[in-house]
């Protein structure tokens, strides 16, 4: 049974839905947190619209802190749990991404998967699962889970950007360079990097131009 999941919008400036970026938070956060995108972004997607859900679990003592699944090191869960949590959320996230093409009437090839830390992790997970390919994924700050499983289990190769922060201490700045030789393992042509130098666990205004750039791109803008 998929849990619906709550979104917040901003919708394009041009007010004509041609394309859609889909943000996907990090944990202890929620979809507000990277809407703020939507306005420096907005200015040069007109025609996009930004939708940003709330992972499917809130997490206790954390005032609308939700996660998309449960972290071992951070609330004591156990790798079992984190695995049916990680298993239980992408199928939620399947499900939204499925009723938000619909519902705005566009094609794959017309969405980007924008994620944040858990986010960039459920991303790469749901997006190449998927039969349609989406025009591309921008992986902030996170890291490719269950990666021997990753060639096996993939079923399109959407345009993948690795962004990560040299000073990141909360994910470490090697998960870039491992979730580059994954998915290249796995068959993707279409995988970029770039290291945000000086940069901790977030989002610095050099990467976000180059994911912008890689956007329009992938877009075909």
């Amino acid at each position: 049974m998929t849990r619906v999941l709550q979104a917040e919008r901003v919708e394009p400036k041009s007010g004509d839905v041609r394309s859609i970026v889909v943000f996907v938070h990090g944990y202890g956060a929620n979809g507000a947190d990277l809407l703020g995108l939507a306005e420096p972004l907005g200015e040069h997607l007109p025609d996009t619209l930004f939708v940003a859900p709330d992972a499917p679990e809130a997490i206790p003592m954390m005032p609308n802190g939700y996660q998309w699944f449960p972290i071992p090191w951070i609330d004591g869960s156990s790798e079992e749990e984190a695995e049916r949590g990680l298993l239980a959320a992408a199928a939620d996230f399947d499900a939204f991404l499925d009723a938000l093409m619909v519902d705005e009437d566009v094609l794959p090839e017309q969405v980007v998967l924008f994620g944040f830390s858990q986010g960039t992790m459920m991303s790469l997970q749901v997006a190449p699962r998927r039969e349609d390919e989406v025009a591309g994924i921008v992986a902030f700050s996170g890291r490719l889970l269950r990666p021997d499983l990753l060639a096996d289990e993939v079923v399109s190769r959407p345009p993948v950007l690795l962004i990560h922060g040299d000073q990141d201490d909360v994910v470490p700045p090697q998960s870039l360079p491992e979730a580059a030789e994954a998915l290249q393992g796995a068959g993707w042509k279409d995988v970029y990097a770039h290291v945000m130098k000086g940069t901790a666990h977030g989002i610095a205004p050099d990467g976000l131009s180059v994911a912008l750039a890689f956007m329009r791109d992938k877009l075909g803008l």
